[in-house]
């Protein structure tokens, strides 16, 4: 039997605004977690970005909220929800905004990298709802701006990003100061042994849900690797983007001079690009992901810490014009692309110095790749490497790939019309 969101008897209200963004059915992270979570249990959840994470927590908690319906008390917020960047921070309260739409609920967004002042004023009239990001959420606490002791809720997003960016100690300090009576749930694309010590630590008999595990969504995702010497790379990505099919683009290097180098590279021959990280301010960000969101520019260059932060529609083609040096984070960038189970394109340029990153990469997704020869900068691969298969294709050199996933929000058609 089809699963639907009328199975979870959530609010008419949050249906109704399900059903006017085209949601008709719930991803397995929704079917298994929106239950419990209605329940009142602790959770803990491996999934990835792209598997409707979000709307899995926001909709029961939006449900429980209305359900004990009270004013929102300054300062004190019933829901807190912590993640580790700032783009996460602001889409996850968007996704509150769009399906609470119909409710009567407030709800606010911290983050550092802006001005604190209209965040403080948010917070002084009441929210029920807050996300935030660890630094600025304990600075607003140090300066009495936020009390948890009235916290019904606690949600911490991307857990395993929190640990790679040295939010650990900070997350300690905010857990430190918890209400005991809470329900807490616990969301992470993959579970080290750290991660699984913390949500020993913070939740309670937890229920445990898992939806694709990290290194298997890669199977939906079309992959091929292009032997290329570093000299070549600008040239081979600025030859590959000639294609049509590659209508939205994201390419990822390892350093953020790097980012801005391909960026400038890319718009001199005439292609629309711009790079994203750290140290752009944030209105910047915001304003690049919208202009990639709506097609205004076709191709984004950003480093692995943004990565995450970008959760766009109808990403075309992941290009790792670097291989990254930890082989999970191959994972995190392709998983961009083939979104809620849709197909989706990625290609990796590997130098002559990056063999070994390759190798690492194919051990932990257990296939190794086929190569991509027919481009016009193609270099031998290294002996070491052993045999591979080399997939030529009788196209033109320009030909970026014919899987893909489809222009605009291709991952609602491939996942059937489930909400992020």
């Amino acid at each position: 039997m089809t699963a639907s969101f009328a199975q979870f008897e959530l609010h008419p209200s949050l249906r109704r605004a399900v059903a006017e963004d085209g949601y008709t059915t719930p991803t397995p992270i929704q079917v298994q977690a929106i239950p419990h979570i209605l329940a009142g249990s602790d959770l803990l959840g491996c999934a990835q970005t792209g598997t409707g994470k979000t709307a899995a927590f926001a909709l029961p908690i939006l449900h429980r909220l209305d359900q004990a319906r009270r004013a929102a008390v300054p300062r004190a917020p019933r829901v807190l929800v912590v993640c580790p960047t700032r783009e996460l921070a602001a889409q996850i309260g968007d996704s509150f905004h769009t399906y609470g739409r119909h409710l009567r609920f407030r709800h606010g967004v911290v983050f550092g990298g802006v001005s604190q002042v209209p965040q403080v004023r948010a917070l002084t009239r009441g929210v029920h709802v807050l996300v935030a990001t660890p630094g600025r959420l304990l600075d607003l606490m140090n300066q009495r701006h936020i009390r948890l002791d009235g916290l019904d809720t606690f949600v911490v997003d991307e857990a395993d990003r929190m640990l790679d960016l040295g939010f650990l100690p900070d997350l300690k300090r905010i857990v430190a100061r918890l209400p005991d009576r809470r329900q807490s749930l616990f969301f992470s694309a993959t579970m080290p042994d750290r991660i699984v010590e913390l949500a020993r630590q913070l939740l309670r008999n937890p229920v445990r849900v898992s939806v694709q595990p990290v290194a298997t969504n890669v199977e939906l995702i079309e992959q091929r690797v292009l032997f290329v010497d570093q000299t070549n790379k600008r040239a081979l990505l600025a030859d590959l983007l000639q294609s049509s099919e590659a209508s939205r683009v994201l390419v990822f290097t390892r350093t953020k001079r790097r980012a801005d180098l391909v960026a400038r590279d890319l718009s001199r021959s005439g292609i629309r690009a711009e790079a994203i990280h750290g140290n752009k301010s944030q209105n910047v960000r915001q304003r690049l992901l919208q202009g990639f969101r709506t097609g205004a520019m076709r191709v984004l260059v950003a480093t692995d810490l943004a990565s995450r932060g970008i959760d766009v529609d109808g990403i075309t083609h992941v290009i790792n014009y670097d291989l990254p040096h930890e082989p999970e984070s191959y994972i995190h960038r392709i998983g961009r692309t083939g979104r809620a189970g849709a197909t989706g394109t990625a290609w990796s340029f590997c130098g002559a110095d990056e063999r070994g990153c390759l190798l690492t990469i194919e051990r932990l997704i257990r296939r190794q790749l086929s190569v991509h020869a027919d481009h016009p900068f193609h270099s031998a691969p290294a002996p070491s490497g052993g045999p591979r298969r080399s997939k030529v294709r009788r196209a033109p050199s320009r030909a970026v790939g014919t899987e893909r996933t489809r222009k605009g929000r291709a991952d609602r058609s491939a996942a059937p019309n489930a909400p992020r």
